[in-house]
């Protein structure tokens, strides 16, 4: 099992106290509705303090910079899809890794359409490919293969088989695949073209089955 590294988009600091990681918690949901508004391109720890009203070394205590701001959000975001996906399994108990591949879309898609900035930092910065933002969740593993390993975690029984070691590299594969696709998706239609979603789907849940 793969134990991550520290990525350069590592939280310097983490909140302890109650006002900390309030004021934490707000420097990120700024830099979201940021991303949405600017890109990360354009996106600067100087608008994010004034925007969150805080003073910009307070931002430094917990953010290493721009990047550390992506790093928390990708962080954030692959937390929050776990999360939600690990609810709906509890709830609707799926028996196969077809039913599974329907509720991580279906999670991944209502995130895009409700979180802020997702759009452009879902668990890594969308588009941008240089070695820093592929590595926003893990130091060694890009985006995907950090994501791909959290997922293992979930599905590995519902995937796995006698060769896991195999299983895995799949499961790494349908997400690269899933990416491409859904990205696809969602620049052909703002809310996500359903056909191109559909389409998703069926890829997955093909790929996987065997």
């Amino acid at each position: 099992m793969h134990v991550p590294a520290p990525s350069p988009g590592t939280v310097r600091r983490r909140p302890v106290q109650r006002r900390s990681q309030e004021r934490f918690d707000r420097i990120l949901d700024v830099s979201a509705q940021l991303l949405d508004e600017v890109g990360y391109m354009a996106l600067t720890t100087k608008e994010v303090a004034r925007r969150a009203e805080v003073p910009i070394g307070t931002l430094y205590q917990f953010f290493t910079g721009v990047d550390g701001l992506l790093g928390a959000l990708a962080e954030r975001n692959l937390k929050h899809f776990m999360d939600r996906l690990t609810r709906r399994m509890e709830a609707e108990q799926p028996s196969d890794i077809t039913t599974m591949v329907d509720l991580a879309v279906e999670e991944y898609v209502a995130m895009h359409r409700s979180v802020p900035g997702f759009g452009v930092v879902d668990f890594g910065a969308v588009g941008r490919e240089d070695p820093r933002s592929v590595h926003l969740l893990d130091a060694v593993l890009e985006n995907n293969a950090a994501v791909a390993d959290r997922l293992w975690e979930l599905l590995g029984d519902l995937i796995g088989g006698e060769d896991r070691a195999a299983a895995r590299i799949s499961l790494h594969v349908a997400l690269e695949c899933a990416d491409a696709v859904l990205r696809l998706a969602f620049r052909q239609d703002p809310e996500g073209d359903p056909v191109l979603i559909a389409e998703c789907k069926k890829l997955l849940r093909g790929y996987l089955a065997q």
